[in-house]
């Protein structure tokens, strides 16, 4: 458990960075730091592993004063995760996550053999062991990052946006793997962004900071949409912020509709209805065609790709935007497995939206 009290953040020159901060961040939880560029999120991240000390107020590890700890030590028993990975570029994979065993004085092989495990775990292959930063990714750089902040097994992670550098699609995708890791590891995790939808993705409760590093709010997410503290929150959540929290919300037994598919090199007949949605041979799906549009036997760049699909076991909100971003208006649903069960369409979720009693939301822990 990480804990702030009365922390403060005061430069020569006079100008506040945080202001009287006071915040837990729980033990085997994400802790999501987000406000506006200036309000001081990174420099109370960094005050945690002492990259830069606090003017006054006391910041606590498992009850521990961190000021009475050995910064280099305090250091090395946390994991910490910058925007663009920050690897040594002169140092193979391998090497850069064995950085802080190797500081430990680990065994050779035991840092392999954690670096190879570490690998999979972040979902890389063990042929890129050996090469270097430059010869990867930027999403495979990030995901070697996080790697290296785990190569110790620290109890705590620090993660200043880390995957704010990378492009939407590979940034969704490492949000995924994050949770995913987070499920199996459990980790306390201080998390910054300026992104309210990744901290309403990621976190089990976010701190939003208003310019000037004073605490506005913090909360669970599915609260703060709810019940945003004043003006400011509102308005830094967002105004569609009634749809984001239809993703706490689970969808009820929807009722689902079959559709005429095909699969890729048939060619259907036109109906009445001309879009037949694409299956491959395990049933899930691979996007919509326009059969008045057909030339010949279905390819691949006949495909509409621009619906999302949800699952039955998913939220409101991932039903209907899939009713609303589907090219025929008619959501695909999936079951767990991903084979295509039925659609739905947006009238009948908007509908049970209408009539579904909203969840008891838990208090609000610190205003």
């Amino acid at each position: 458990m990480i804990r702030f009290h009365g922390v403060t953040k005061t430069y020569a020159g006079g100008t506040t960075a945080v202001d009287d901060l006071t915040l837990t961040a729980p033990t085997g939880q994400i802790t999501v730091l987000v406000g506006p560029s200036g309000c001081g999120k990174t420099t109370s991240l960094r005050m945690v592993n002492r990259l830069i000390e606090p003017t006054s107020g006391t910041i606590t590890l498992d009850d521990r004063d961190t000021a009475s700890l050995k910064a280099s030590e305090l250091r090395r028993g946390m994991g910490y995760v910058i925007q663009h990975a920050g690897l040594f570029p002169h140092r193979t994979v391998l090497d850069n996550i064995g950085t802080v065993p190797r500081l430990l004085g680990w065994k050779r092989a035991a840092i392999r053999e954690r670096g190879m495990e570490l690998l999979e775990l972040v979902g890389l292959g063990p042929e890129l062991a050996g090469r270097y930063p430059a010869q990867l990714s930027g999403g495979q750089q990030q995901r070697v990052g996080v790697a290296r902040a785990l190569a110790a097994d620290p109890p705590v992670m620090l993660m200043d946006e880390p995957f704010s550098a990378v492009d939407p699609i590979v940034r969704e995708q490492l949000q995924d793997e994050f949770l995913r890791l987070q499920g199996e590891l459990g980790k306390t995790i201080l998390f910054v962004t300026h992104d309210i939808d990744e901290a309403i993705k990621l976190g089990d409760q976010v701190a939003v900071f208003r310019v000037g590093g004073r605490l506005a709010q913090v909360s669970d997410p599915a609260y703060l949409l709810a019940h945003p503290a004043d003006d400011f929150v509102a308005d830094f959540v967002g105004k569609d912020r009634g749809y984001r929290s239809l993703q706490f919300q689970a969808a009820p037994r929807l009722t689902l509709h079959p559709e005429r598919t095909a699969l890729l090199g048939e060619r259907p007949d036109s109906g009445r209805d001309p879009w037949v949605l694409v299956l491959d041979d395990a049933d899930a799906p691979l996007g919509w065609v326009d059969t008045t549009l057909l030339a010949g036997p279905i390819t691949r760049e006949d495909l509409h790709r621009g619906g999302t699909v949800a699952t039955v076991s998913g939220s409101l909100r991932a039903a209907l935007d899939a009713a609303l971003s589907s090219p025929s208006r008619r959501g695909v649903i999936v079951d767990d497995s991903g084979a295509f069960t039925g659609t739905v369409r947006a009238h009948e979720v908007l509908t049970i939206i209408e009539h579904t009693e909203r969840p008891p939301l838990e208090e609000e822990a610190v205003t």
